[in-house]
């Protein structure tokens, strides 16, 4: 018989308490004064290539001291982020956080609940933020939810539960349970999310019908009238409409009430993507267009976007709550309640959703609303459309800029047009203009091609902005592009090779 071996037992907590007391009292030292002063450095900064070099060194094997590995963060990772934290971030479309959101996932991380099961209060925490995000759209109590990491998982848990209550024995026999391909209906402004949602459910890209959009970018309703009927007459199962709540070009809202209508007389599910310009519904002079929101079959939307909170939390709401249940609820041995003990918590989170470990994501979402109330994230998400406004009317007053799209919302495109360049070379022009706002750091917008025109695009999330940071940018696209253009004159930079960046566009 083999003698056993006693070793000694490890463990991973610090062997100085005293030394991660120590440190974590600079963290937050540092990183208060960090947000504190966050709008007094660039926007962004290109990493160096040495810093870049670091990330490729392999695992370490053996323990570093934590006061070393906090300077090596502050040294190669803390000055090279996306800066979407700083007042002239206007990329995409993503949110600045907030000081007590960090604490708030610093308190979640110290926990380290897997907040999907059993007797605690993570789960009564999330229970009372969906309750929450139902009075945010004016959803009935009686509807269900789930808090997801963003839009993308938060559209394709929509899709789930549309094709499992559209079509009977989805759940078990997927896609094949339909008597024909099942077609679901979105205007080509929306984002590519669906499209990846519509692989994943089985029905495929092709099956998720793009209908062309009005000059307002809009979905054309005629067109998607003709196109149900069109498919409807060749064997196709339409069962789902998917409108937009601010599409992510341009901030066009859908004709949400007609595609409500629509989807009630075809007898099929009604979904909204309203992945930030939803909570536009806060203001009360967007209530009206989006009023179509309370009669939805489902919604998704992010509260890292236009709520301001820390990544990841988005949310998606059903209108009927035993729907939303029958599409992932699985009876299994391990999973078992019981009437007292850790097991005897609340209907586990995995009934309603993909995962069966999740962090704690609810609890940033309840200490800021807790610490702000509602009606001043009503006043911010207002703020930022008034902003959005005004940035339309500057570049509007400037002779060498352009304003591409009406402002409707909170997303105003515009671009750097002097006069006598056609749109290939324009399309170049502001592609460098572009990267060059980025390197000097004059602010982070983001582009887009809009009928095949590029587009700086701004979209503003961003609760740190004010108007003297817009107008920062529009002074400094107009010296980057007047210098372009100097450049160009002087055979510096020459549009002629513009044919092979605009290709690349």
């Amino acid at each position: 018989m083999k003698e056993t071996i006693t070793k000694p037992e490890i463990g991973l907590d610090p062997a100085d308490w005293n030394d991660i007391k120590t440190l974590g009292h600079q963290i937050i030292d540092d990183m208060v004064d960090y947000l504190k002063n966050i709008g007094e450095t660039k926007v962004w900064t290109p990493i160096p290539q040495q810093v870049k070099d670091e990330f490729k060194k392999p695992v370490p094997h053996q323990p570093s001291d934590i006061f070393e590995i906090y300077e090596e963060f502050k040294q190669n990772i803390l000055p090279y982020p996306a800066g979407n934290i700083h007042p002239k971030y206007f990329s995409w479309v993503q949110g600045t956080g907030t000081p007590m959101g960090a604490f708030a996932d610093l308190l979640a991380g110290v926990m380290n609940n897997n907040a999907t099961i059993g007797e605690q209060s993570a789960l009564y925490v999330d229970k009372q933020v969906v309750n929450w995000c139902k009075e945010l759209m004016n959803y009935p109590a009686d509807g269900n939810g789930i808090l997801v990491s963003g839009g993308s998982i938060a559209n394709i848990t929509g899709l789930i539960v549309a094709r499992n209550t559209i079509i009977q024995n989805a759940k078990n026999a997927g896609v094949y349970a339909a008597n024909g391909k099942l077609t679901a209906y979105c205007s080509a402004e929306t984002h590519n999310c669906l499209g990846k949602a519509a692989e994943v459910i089985g029905i495929g890209n092709e099956q998720l019908k793009k209908i062309p959009v009005n000059e307002r970018y809009e979905i054309d309703v005629e067109a998607l009238k003709s196109k149900i009927q069109e498919d409807k007459a060749n064997g196709y199962i339409p069962f789902c409409i998917i409108g937009n709540a601010g599409t992510v070009n341009t901030g066009a809202i859908d004709p949400l009430d007609e595609l409500l209508q629509i989807a009630r007389d075809e007898k099929i599910w009604f979904h909204i993507d309203g992945a930030f310009g939803a909570l536009a519904k806060l203001v009360p002079e967007y209530q009206k267009r989006l009023k179509a929101i309370e009669e939805a079959d489902s919604v998704a939307f992010d509260l890292h976007k236009w709520m301001y909170m820390q990544y990841e939390v988005g949310c998606v709401l059903f209108k009927n709550a035993a729907a939303h249940r029958a599409a992932f609820a699985t009876a299994v041995n391990y999973l078992t309640a019981h009437e007292r003990g850790l097991a005897a918590g609340p209907e586990t989170i995995s009934n309603y959703g993909m995962e069966l470990s999740r962090g704690f994501k609810s609890l940033k979402v309840w200490m800021s609303l807790k610490e702000h109330g509602l009606d001043k994230y009503s006043a911010m998400i207002a703020q930022n459309i008034d902003q959005a406004f005004y940035l339309g009317e500057q570049i509007e007053k400037q002779g060498s800029l352009e304003l591409m799209t009406p402002v409707t919302m909170n997303i105003v495109c515009y671009r750097y047009n002097p006069g006598g360049l056609d749109d290939i070379q324009l399309n170049a022009l502001n592609k460098e203009l572009l990267m060059r706002i980025h390197e000097l750091g004059v602010a982070a917008p983001s582009s887009t091609l809009l009928n095949g025109k590029y587009a700086i695009r701004v979209a503003n999330t961003n609760h740190r902005t004010r108007r003297n940071h817009l107008d920062e940018m529009i002074a400094g696209t107009i010296d980057i592009g007047d210098a372009l253009m100097k450049e160009h004159e002087a055979s510096q930079f020459k549009f002629d090779f513009l044919t092979v960046v605009n290709a690349k566009i």
